[in-house]
This record gives structure tokens, C-alpha cells and sequence, in this order.
């Protein structure tokens, strides 16, 4: 993974919610789910984590707890082998999701791999916070390449890491930032039969549908929350 161009799937998210010039994050999206769904689909993807289909919930359970050698993947990996029991999809990926600092972590590496870099702006003048200007183009270019082929072509084979990134980036509202609502709607059809894994193997497809239940599950807390408070 040492290459520029093979990033982490949790890595594609961040260049695609970061604004590229402003380096802050596009509002309106569900990145933290979203990146909290890609780890798990690192983790299905290279065989640390498998989904014990036995019983009615879908529950995780560990393969091998051999560090992937990325820190974000190694310390989820790290809370799936020490958990004292098993937990769904949506259960991991919400606590994911919740990992402390999460933004930074990967955007750290982000700057590491020479894609941004980090820097300070004030906000009302009074707080600092951190930034990720984009610096080198390319890494992203070549995912929205992806993505629009995917998407825009009726390509009848989608490799299983681009059909988890256009499921993930379409639950968390990435696809809009990207492409625009406008272009998206005449795809809707396309980008159903993606998410649905009717182009792909199946291995993605447990990452994809814990990644939207715990998306429903963000969305509608707040809104429950709120309707408590009234």
C-alpha cells in the first residue's frame, strides 16, 4: 500500500468530504459514518473480520488480529480482537465512527502520502483549527475517475472496492458534492444496481448495508432527540 494511488478506502472518503482549496469538510455530508463503514470494509476486504450469517443479527467475528499496518485500521481492528463480546455491523460501524480524533487520524496520513497538507485557520477570530488544503490533485482526480465510470457508464463489471466506495460515498452524501444532484438523478437506476451488489461480489455488500443502517440510525437519533426535547 505504499504506492500513491492505492489508498485505503476510509482515505478516499476524506479526499472526497474535503473541500479541496478550503481543506474543511463539505457540509451536509455523513463522512464519519462513512468512514467509519469503510474500515469495516477494509477489514472484510482483507479477511481480519468475517459476519456470522447463523443466526437472525449480523454478528462480527474476528479472523486474524494481524495489523493491516495502517494506525486507524490497526486500532479498530484492535477494539474488534479485545471486545468482551460480539457486536453487529452497525454496532462497529458506529463505534468506528466515534473513534477520537477521527478526522485528523486520517487526514495526517493524507498529508504523510504528500496528497495535503496541514494548516491553521481562525475561526470568529478566537479558535484554531486544523485544516487539509489539497496539494497534489491527482489521487483524487483518479477516484472521481472511478467513481464517474462506475457511475456514468454502463461498465458491466464494477471491481468490488470501487462498489463500496460509490455505496459508501452515496449514503453519506458524498456523490452530491461530487457530481452535483442533477447529474446523479439520471443515474439513480445505475447507482441502485451498484449499491445493490447486482455488478459485484458479496463481500462488499455486508460493509455497504451496515454503513446505511448505522447512516439511518445517526439520522433519525438526532431528529428523535429533538422531538423529546419539544
Amino acid at each position: 500500500m505504499t504506492t500513491q494511488n492505492n489508498l485505503f478506502l476510509h482515505e478516499e472518503i476524506m479526499l472526497l468530504a474535503l473541500r479541496d482549496e478550503e481543506g474543511t469538510i463539505a457540509s451536509g455530508t455523513m463522512y464519519q459514518y462513512a468512514i467509519g463503514a469503510a474500515v469495516l470494509a477494509e477489514l472484510l476486504l482483507n479477511q481480519r473480520i468475517v459476519v456470522d450469517k447463523s443466526g437472525k443479527r449480523k454478528l462480527v467475528d474476528l479472523v486474524s488480529s494481524t495489523p493491516l499496518g495502517e494506525p486507524l485500521l490497526d486500532h479498530c481492528l484492535e477494539k474488534v480482537t479485545t471486545a468482551k463480546r460480539r457486536a453487529v455491523l452497525q454496532t462497529w460501524v458506529s463505534r468506528f465512527a466515534g473513534v477520537k480524533n477521527l478526522k485528523h487520524l486520517v487526514a495526517q496520513r493524507l498529508c504523510r502520502r504528500g496528497i495535503l497538507r496541514v494548516d491553521e485557520d481562525k475561526v470568529l477570530l478566537i479558535f484554531t483549527r486544523k485544516i487539509y488544503p489539497e496539494v497534489n490533485p491527482e489521487p483524487e482526480r483518479k477516484l472521481i475517475e472511478r467513481l464517474r465510470e462506475a457511475i456514468f457508464t454502463d461498465a458491466p463489471d464494477v471491481d468490488s472496492r470501487t462498489v463500496v466506495l460509490v455505496s459508501l460515498a452515496n449514503s453519506a452524501s458524498l456523490l452530491n458534492v461530487v457530481f452535483g444532484k442533477k447529474m446523479l438523478k439520471a443515474r439513480k437506476a445505475r447507482i441502485e444496481r451498484i449499491v445493490n451488489g447486482e455488478i459485484t461480489g458479496k463481500a462488499a455488500q455486508e460493509a455497504i448495508q451496515a454503513m446505511q443502517a448505522a447512516v439511518m440510525v445517526a439520522c433519525i437519533m438526532p431528529v428523535m432527540m429533538s422531538t423529546m426535547h419539544h
